[in-house]
């Protein structure tokens, strides 16, 4: 297979690019992932890229975005971070993916069994990383009700699922460029939550041009 085109980025609607992500992530999960050619892949995006999506994601080293929706060299901008939070630089950098790339999706992507979202749980402290895990802060105030009522390993889980809400939110509220692109139909902003246990994406919401899908937060015991 080779690398998405130019064409093929401006002809895609932010739906059907929510539909090419869903279906490699079916094939990664059924072992079928397509045959690329990498070097080949490599000359051809060596004078220009033409990526579909830009994903958030954890910078956990089982959540690779490319291997998880089987994707290859230029199909997607790929921003990790730990328990993918949001902050100014990573707004900016997806303006740049879709303002000036063209990409045609935003998906935020959170995790089963996050060491970032325990840490916060946790109220891990330790130099920098305090100050990261505090991003995850307002996440846990929105789930403090489930608490007491849930294992600890679940509420973790529910509090992983919430941050992802949680981003998707910041990303829309702190970017006029992203939501004057989303407002008129040109992205489309997802999230979803990744299965370590078995490499499925449960996605959680979805939201294009007004239409917006959500799926009730709870323990992922189920995802």
């Amino acid at each position: 297979m080779r690398t998405h085109t130019k064409e093929f980025q401006e002809n895609l609607t932010p739906e059907q690019a929510f539909e090419v992500l869903k279906e490699g992530n079916k094939r990664f999960t059924n072992n079928m992932k397509v045959n690329r050619d990498l070097l080949r892949q490599m000359d051809e995006t060596a004078a220009g890229q033409y990526p579909f999506a830009v994903v958030l994601s954890c910078m956990d080293s089982r959540t690779s975005v490319e291997l998880i929706f089987d994707q290859g060299l230029g199909d997607i901008f790929s921003i990790r971070i730990a328990g993918n939070v949001v902050n100014d630089d990573i707004i900016g950098s997806m303006e740049y993916a879709c303002a000036v790339a063209g990409s045609k999706l935003v998906v935020v992507l959170g995790h089963t069994r996050c060491g970032a979202v325990k840490g916060a749980c946790d109220h891990v402290s330790l130099g920098n990383l305090t100050n990261l895990l505090g991003k995850i802060s307002p996440s846990l105030e929105k789930t403090a009700a489930a608490k007491d009522s849930i294992s600890k390993e679940e509420y973790v889980e529910v509090v992983a699922q919430a941050n992802v809400l949680h981003s998707m939110d910041d990303i829309l509220s702190k970017s006029p460029i992203l939501r004057d692109l989303f407002n008129n139909g040109k992205i489309g902003i997802v999230g979803g939550m990744y299965s370590v246990e078995n490499g499925r994406v449960n996605f959680i919401r979805s939201e294009f041009a007004g239409v917006k899908t959500n799926v009730r937060v709870e323990a992922a015991t189920a995802i």
